[in-house]
């Protein structure tokens, strides 16, 4: 038997693996769910059932858009600034480990940032506390899971300023109040699905929030608009998510899972 405690790709469960694997060589009338039309109905109510399984699972409010991206989590470092700093203003960062210095690095290139507190010089081994939002900031960004260090955000800050979090390496991995924040973001390859797939939540007041000429692909507003569809989305990754999403709802969802992940940490740490 082989062990993966990689931090992803991530281990989908096998029913997962045996559904997805069928769905490759006939998915619909015998058509591979490699093969078939994104605007077709069958994938629509794939794309749909993903959204509405997300939306339970994380308890999404009302007047938020959950949006079914590409280019990961890595792409989500420059759309953020893109969408949400304007001209004259300063976003605030939390630099607690490499994906926060890789998106605090993006969101130079768009306009000011401010890095409140940052533990660089002690290796990222903690993650600051003793710091200030400014309040006239755009939007507070910090990555709640670091892999590399073993390092978690548990209490998120209470601001009036937008919250932006990259949530690639802990979503729906503990319940959190979705409510709190203006931006979710996630690649999918370590909680989620395969690789390909990056879902982002984005509270609706801040779509088209900056007078800023954005290209399509890279404006929140027009994949929300299209339903995620602005272009061709990454079908199969969307299908198995959703496989994956259905797993875990059956599991008793989010509040199960995190009583298995506190088990589970629990037994590695008095190991090591």
């Amino acid at each position: 038997m082989t062990h993966n405690f990689g931090a992803g790709p991530c281990i989908l469960p096998q029913e997962v693996f045996k559904q997805s694997a069928s769905a490759v060589l006939d998915f619909a009338d015998g058509l591979s769910v490699l093969e078939i039309s994104h605007r077709s109905a069958e994938f629509e109510a794939v794309i749909e059932e993903a959204r509405k399984l997300l939306i339970e699972l994380m308890n999404v409010p009302d007047g938020y858009s959950v949006l079914f991206l590409q280019g990961g989590a890595s792409l989500q470092f420059a759309m953020v600034p893109l969408n949400l700093l304007g001209d004259g203003q300063t976003a605030s960062y939390l630099d607690t480990g490499v994906w926060s210095t890789k998106a605090i690095k993006e969101a130079k290139i768009i306009g000011n940032v401010n890095v409140v507190a940052s533990s660089k010089d002690q290796n990222y081994n903690f993650i600051p506390k003793d710091y200030e939002i400014p309040t006239d900031s755009a939007y507070f960004h910090f990555t709640s899971n670091n892999t590399i260090y073993g390092t978690e955000l548990l209490n998120f800050p209470e601001t009036e300023v937008p919250l932006v979090c990259d949530m690639s390496s802990d979503i729906l991995s503990s319940v959190i109040d979705v409510s709190k924040f203006g931006i979710i973001y996630a690649g999918a390859q370590k909680n989620i699905g395969p690789a390909g797939l990056t879902i982002a939540i984005v509270k609706n007041d801040l779509l088209d929030k900056i007078d800023r000429k954005i290209p399509s692909m890279l404006n929140y507003k027009a994949h929300a608009d299209a339903d995620s569809m602005y272009n061709t989305p990454p079908v199969f990754s969307i299908y198995v998510a959703m496989l994956n999403l259905r797993w875990l709802k059956a599991k008793g969802g989010v509040p199960e899972i995190e009583k298995e992940n506190k088990q589970k940490s629990e037994a590695l740490y008095r190991e090591i």
